[in-house]
């Protein structure tokens, strides 16, 4: 397993990717589509999840592919900004068919970035109008960190942001990873520059530190630093395996052990994190048993990745109300090096 050229969810061929931000408003969207629908699934394990059209993604429902999956900053308000993905799609003559008319459709998810320090006294909301921007944007190479849905994110202690990664796997599947990383919890360890993903780090994609020499503290207590629905992160796995809706409900699933590895807490009553799956069937399954059981380990150790890298690759700016990693790194050597 090695990382593709992008190491971005976009390594899935098929699927491309747009970011949208307001550096006032400090918030932003994030869109993944394709030039043709595409299946998904979803699965949700926080406590305080904020969705649409997600009741459609179920095994059981009619709608077999979407059109969009966006993620978005904003709380509740920025739900809206699914209603300008689809009006850029409606636009281009895309959607589900009924009769002459094409609905469509676009699932979507976010993250309470609400008291992050940006100006959200708006008179009209800004949502609809950045879904539009980011859908425009969409292409097979992006920003990561302090960009898009990840431009206000926050963790327990240091700037959250966008992250995305991919592998490609010995049984020629591609699977990425897109992840706004806003969580509760935290992805460092302790108080110190170390990662809770460095196991499944390739190569030096989020610094290369490995885990701390001296341990880390497995047994502490954490206490919550935000209040009830303050915190979520949303991810997007994708993948080029043929699988169908079922599949991708367990590789979501599965996808959330890459949150839990990556984020100490994580899926807790506060949080509400959720995993889209999404597949372009581009590349039949060659082992019906043993290929989903892969996909699901490698979405988990992707996911994992992309979590460290939208925090690792977030960057400062005026108004913060937390270090981003970066800062807090240089400022750490330039501290060991006076000594």
């Amino acid at each position: 397993m090695k990382p593709g050229p992008f190491n971005l969810i976009t390594d899935v061929a098929g699927f491309r990717v747009g970011n949208a931000q307001d550096q006032v408003l400090r918030s932003g969207v994030t869109v993944l589509t394709a030039d043709a629908p595409f299946g998904a699934a979803v699965h949700v394990m926080g406590g305080a999840p904020g969705t649409r059209e997600t009741d459609l993604l179920a095994p059981d429902k009619l709608v077999q592919g979407v059109d969009a999956l966006v993620l978005s900053g904003g709380s509740a308000f920025g739900l809206a900004a699914c209603d300008g993905v689809m009006a850029a799609l409606h636009a281009a003559g895309r959607g589900f068919a009924i009769g002459p008319v094409r609905v469509p459709i676009v699932p979507g998810a976010i993250v309470f970035d609400l008291l992050n320090g940006g100006d959200k006294d708006w008179q009209d909301n800004p949502y609809p109008a950045l879904g539009r921007q980011a859908f425009g944007a969409a292409g097979t190479d992006f920003a990561i960190g302090s960009a898009g849905a990840g431009l206000g994110a926050m963790t327990a202690r240091l700037k959250g942001g966008l992250g995305s990664a991919s592998a490609v796997l010995e049984a020629g599947y591609t699977i990425g990873a897109l992840v706004v990383v806003n969580a509760l919890g935290s992805a460092n360890v302790g108080e110190g520059p170390h990662f809770w993903a460095a196991p499944w780090e390739m190569g030096s994609e989020f610094g290369g530190l490995g885990l701390p020499p001296t341990g880390f503290p497995a047994t502490d207590e954490p206490r919550p630093g935000k209040r009830l629905g303050e915190a979520t992160t949303i991810a997007i796995v994708a993948t080029d395996a043929a699988l169908d809706k079922p599949a991708l409900q367990r590789l979501a699933t599965a996808a959330h052990d890459g949150m839990a590895r990556a984020l100490v807490p994580s899926h807790t009553p506060f949080d509400g994190d959720l995993v889209f799956a999404a597949s372009s069937g581009a590349v039949p399954l060659r082992d019906p048993d043993a290929d989903p059981f892969l996909l699901g380990h490698a979405a988990a150790g992707v996911l994992a990745r992309a979590i460290a890298r939208g925090v690792h690759a977030a960057r400062p700016a005026p108004g913060d109300l937390q270090p981003c990693w970066q800062a807090v790194t240089a400022r750490r050597s330039t501290m060991g090096s006076d000594r």
